[in-house]
């Protein structure tokens, strides 16, 4: 039906086009030849009919190739545009509009410059158009999340208040999910706000939940166990993020790039990750530093009895730990290896990979004292 239609309007189209040559055909300005028809309106008529008739004739013939281009070109514009996402299009739509009114723009300002300034704007409009698409789709995630703060802090204040109580998104990466640790932190409450896992993340775990390695093996297990059970035993907001970012290779500036996006926080105990992320200004909850941060604290003159352990590097030192893995390097406690003695904190020292105690044995003075 619908190329039945189509042809029709063709072999109109056909009719009106031959119509109008006719009319400018019979002009003597321009065919001086055919004046003649002037002397007499039948001939006139006669051929402005044979011109409209031939015309339309020659469309109807080849409306039948023309209707099978225009199915064809729909199709495939049809195909294209299913596999896009409606996201990309909106976006896309969004950009080329905005390109498009910057180009009309240019040409309103130089339109009076000459006549072939006419061809240059139409120019400069088509590349606007699909410099702003561009730009469009490839930060459509920036934009969204551009937007959405927006319409937050466009709300009332107690809207505002329950954002807040809501917290930032928490990104997990890699190392932070294997390590297990992450579900007790969860279970305590002490994290607002909902879980992101990447989809990538998960592509990583898996990948090292089928090594050929019996150690990576199980730690991509375990890795996957623990996010089963914050999904099922914790009453917490978990969320897969399904898109993935192609132009990046590297999973940790994936994260990064992903908590830009998100305007949310990156959860490790990656030492190297949060480095690169305090340079890049995107916030990182190392769970190391929240694990030296709640250890007991230890004051220099305190006194605490502990097990000698092994020697250390230094000659006559000898090592301790406490239970939450501190270690207590001994002046002289080599010599007490195996045994449990009393010693005073002579200084503490802070590092990255943790917390280090020295100490002295107490004087047997000390002890009757």
């Amino acid at each position: 039906m619908l190329k039945k239609i189509f042809r029709s309007l063709f072999t109109a189209t056909g009719l009106v086009l031959g119509f109008l040559i006719g009319k400018i055909l019979l002009n003597p300005d321009f065919f001086p030849r055919l004046n003649y028809f002037n002397n007499s309106i039948i001939l006139k008529v006669l051929f402005l009919v044979f011109c409209t008739l031939i015309f339309g004739f020659i469309l109807f013939l080849v409306s039948p190739w023309i209707n099978k281009l225009i199915f064809t070109a729909v199709d495939y514009v049809e195909k294209s545009v299913q596999k896009i996402p409606a996201n990309e299009i909106i976006f896309g739509t969004v950009g080329a509009i905005v390109g498009l009114v910057i180009a009309s723009l240019l040409g309103v300002l130089f339109a009076h410059v000459s006549f072939f300034w006419t061809i240059i704007a139409v120019i400069i409009a088509i590349i606007m158009a699909l410099i702003g698409a561009d730009v469009a789709v490839r930060k459509r995630e920036e934009l969204t999340s551009f937007f959405s703060n927006i319409k937050k802090t466009g709300g009332s204040k107690e809207k505002k208040s329950k954002n807040a109580l809501k917290g930032d998104a928490k990104i997990l990466d890699t190392s932070v999910i294997i390590d297990g640790r992450i579900f007790d932190i969860c279970q305590t409450g002490f994290l607002e706000g909902s879980l992101i896992i990447p989809n990538f993340v998960l592509e990583e775990l898996r990948h090292i939940a089928d090594s050929s390695d019996s150690l990576k093996r199980n730690r991509g297990r375990r890795g996957l166990d623990i996010l089963n059970k914050i999904q099922k035993e914790l009453n917490i907001d978990v969320q897969i993020y399904e898109k993935d970012f192609p132009d990046i290779v590297e999973v940790d500036s994936k994260l990064l790039k992903l908590a830009q996006v998100l305007n949310g926080k990156v959860i490790t105990n990656d030492y190297n990750l949060n480095k690169v992320a305090e340079f890049q200004g995107v916030p990182v909850l190392n769970i190391n530093e929240l694990a030296n941060a709640v250890k007991p604290v230890v004051l220099p003159g305190e006194e605490m009895r502990i097990q000698i352990i092994k020697d250390g590097k230094e000659s006559g030192q000898g090592i301790a730990y406490l239970d939450d893995g501190t270690m207590i390097v001994v002046e002289g406690g080599r010599k007490h290896i195996g045994e449990i003695i009393d010693v005073i904190v002579t200084s503490v020292l802070q590092t990255a990979a943790g917390r280090m105690i020295f100490a002295r044995q107490k004087e047997e003075s000390e002890v009757i004292n």
